[in-house]
Parts: C-alpha cells; structure tokens; sequence
C-alpha cells in the first residue's frame, strides 16, 4: 500500500539541499538554473519563512511553476484564492511577485507567478 500523506520531512530536506547544491555548482549551475529556481516564500499561518527548490517555466514577467506530487506537498496551499507574495532567485538575483495556485479537475496543480517590475536604475 502506498503512503499518500506528505513526504518525509527528512527526505525532503535532502533531496531539497542536493538541488540546491546543483543549482550553485561550478560545473551543472549553469545548465540548471534556467529551469530550477529557489522560491521563498512566508507561511500565512505560521508567519515562517521557508524556500524551496523548484522547476520552472518563464514567459518575460511570468512563471510557471507546475507542483510535482501535490498532494504529497504542502508548501503550494500558501498560494491558494487570491494568492500571496513570492520571491525567485532568477538570473542571478532576487525578483518578487504575486503567486496564485490553480488546481484542475484532474488535481494538478499550477502556480502562476507575476513578476513585479524591478525598480528602475537611477541616474546620477
């Protein structure tokens, strides 16, 4: 029988610093990190700050995070309804937006993330 509950906190911590790594390696860094990112984010009920490693899709201001095992997960519930603010570490530095979490009829779930604008270069 299958466990359908969340994942062991133990492996995700593991597999989630490995990816992590990858990302920030010498040798893969470069390869990967046009798909996978770090978002962080604050849980709306625990008022914590959690990042995690995650695939993603870009189209300019807009990301697209397809969730991998949903309801293995929670860390996607925080993006429910109307949404909340998310931060990607995307081309080397941090962007911020507004993420909204979509499930479908078949309970695949899709966050869709609208970058804010970064701030524009002053000039002197």
């Amino acid at each position: 029988m299958r466990h359908k509950g969340p994942l062991p906190k133990r492996f995700t911590d593991r597999f989630n610093a490995w990816m992590v790594g990858l990302r920030s390696s010498p040798r893969w860094g470069r390869r990967v990190s046009g798909r996978l990112t770090v978002v962080t984010y604050t849980g709306r009920r625990s008022g914590r700050t959690f990042s995690t490693p995650v695939a993603y899709q870009r189209a300019a201001d807009v990301v697209t995070i397809a969730v991998a095992m949903p309801e293995r997960k929670l860390w996607w519930r925080n993006f429910t309804g109307e949404g909340w603010p998310i931060s990607l570490d995307l081309d080397g530095s941090g962007r911020i937006g507004h993420a909204v979490a979509d499930v479908d009829g078949k309970g695949r779930v899709t966050i869709s993330v609208r970058l804010d604008h970064p701030p524009a270069a002053s000039s002197r």
